[in-house]
């Protein structure tokens, strides 16, 4: 049996062999639609990765409070139903002096510019730096790291002293050879002395986390003065147990300091990191079905183009046929050697879709700035898609061919 099997698949090699511009054709049909499935599924995947890994280092026991909820309303004409005020200096001092919930840590921190250029003795870099005002509490809560060096101090905030931490970027162009820690940099002419490189983040929707320089919020107040800045208010607690009577009492407070009365509803957010990672995967949820949709209907495509060229080819080797079953080839000998074959160009197409679709899902990543991941479910995805369609288009030429009567067969011309 194993010599047949063996044997059908060396006709069938000999057969593809011998129409390879009819081959080339069909492998690159099925390849089309596979490369779709593939590439949308590993960039959808790597778009997944990396906003739920940013989300994810903030810990699933940290909330926020912001200017809009992740999901903002909107009327009829496209119009916000309500403009909710920004989240002022004013409205952070305050939440930070009145909301002492046990076990728990407040970030306050606001971004100054994104097109710093930062500079360091003869070195500088381009305007693309971002500059973020922060407190003590900052690294914890956002669930940033420091490679080498320190944090900020109690100290360094209150006393507004002039030093910052640096993304790991600025490793690679002004501190190409030298370690950054206590060197000074220039920003708009202020000079801050570097006592640490935080670890890096990557970068989403181009917006780069390790070209980022972190400097006391003070300090940024007075170095960044454009009215109408939104602050950005973080608060962690120790232990998850407690985070449901922080927020309460968050919103109890940050109500106050707004001055609502009791029947108006907030004119502000809080969104939970954990909220936000399930919001984004049911979002992506969505975003793989469109893909699958999408994919379907281009290898529904690509079998019938299949089916069809099969059927082709049965029609030319019909005399071929005829001389096989005058020589006593059975039904089902005929049938598996042109199924063997339509399975055959259905896989070749397939590992062809594979290597284009993560190339092209790959570049498209790299270009986007996510974290690639090697697309597992989509090559497992593609390997039985190409196979089902082998075998769904293989079928009915092969039984078509099986078919033929030998006498009719050795007259066709």
């Amino acid at each position: 049996m194993f010599s047949l099997f063996r044997e059908n698949v060396r006709i069938a090699l000999d057969s593809i062999k011998g129409q390879l511009l009819r081959t080339i054709l069909t492998v690159l049909i099925i390849a089309i639609g596979i490369t779709a499935l593939v590439g949308i599924l590993t960039f959808l995947g790597a778009l997944e990765n990396t906003i739920t890994g940013d989300f994810a280092s903030m810990g699933s026991n940290t909330f926020n409070i912001q200017r809009y909820e992740f999901t903002t309303r909107r009327g009829g004409s496209g119009e916000r139903e309500k403009i909710n005020p920004i989240i002022s200096y004013r409205n952070v001092r305050q939440f930070k002096e009145k909301f002492q919930y046990p076990f728990s840590k407040t970030s306050i921190s606001f971004t100054g510019t994104r097109n710093a250029e930062v500079k360091f003795e003869n070195e500088k870099t381009d305007p693309e730096a971002s500059v973020v005002g922060v407190n003590e509490n900052y690294l914890e809560n956002s669930g940033t790291e420091v490679e080498f060096g320190r944090n900020f101090t109690f100290f360094d905030i209150e006393n507004n002293n002039r030093v910052c931490l640096i993304g790991p970027d600025f490793k690679k162009n002004i501190f190409k050879d030298t370690d950054p820690v206590n060197k000074t940099i220039s920003i708009r002419g202020v000079k801050f002395k570097v006592i640490g490189v935080l670890e890096s983040k990557g970068a989403t929707f181009r917006n780069n986390q390790d070209l980022k320089v972190l400097i006391p919020l003070q300090v940024a107040r007075s170095i960044y003065t454009l009215p109408n800045i939104n602050y950005n208010i973080s608060v962690k607690v120790d232990d998850k147990q407690f985070l449901e009577g922080a927020q309460d009492e968050a919103i109890i407070t940050f109500r106050k300091i707004r001055g609502l009365n009791p029947i108006e509803e907030n004119n502000f957010g809080l969104e939970r990191s954990d909220d936000l990672i399930n919001r984004i995967s049911s979002i992506t949820g969505y975003l793989y079905w469109a893909a699958w949709i999408i994919s379907i209907i281009t290898i529904f495509g690509s079998s019938i183009a299949l089916m069809n060229i099969m059927l082709v080819s049965v029609t030319e080797r019909t005399r071929e046929i005829g001389v096989r079953k005058a020589l006593g080839a059975k039904k089902n000998t005929i049938s598996t050697q042109f199924f063997m074959e339509t399975v055959i160009i259905g896989q070749i197409g397939g590992v062809v879709g594979i290597i284009l679709g993560i190339t092209i899902g790959a570049i498209i990543v790299a270009v986007s700035g996510f974290e690639f991941s090697t697309p597992w479910l989509a090559i497992f995805a593609a390997v039985v898609t190409s196979f089902l369609t082998a075998v769904v288009s293989g079928s009915y030429p092969a039984v078509k061919a099986a078919k033929q009567d030998p006498i009719e067969s050795l007259r066709y011309e």
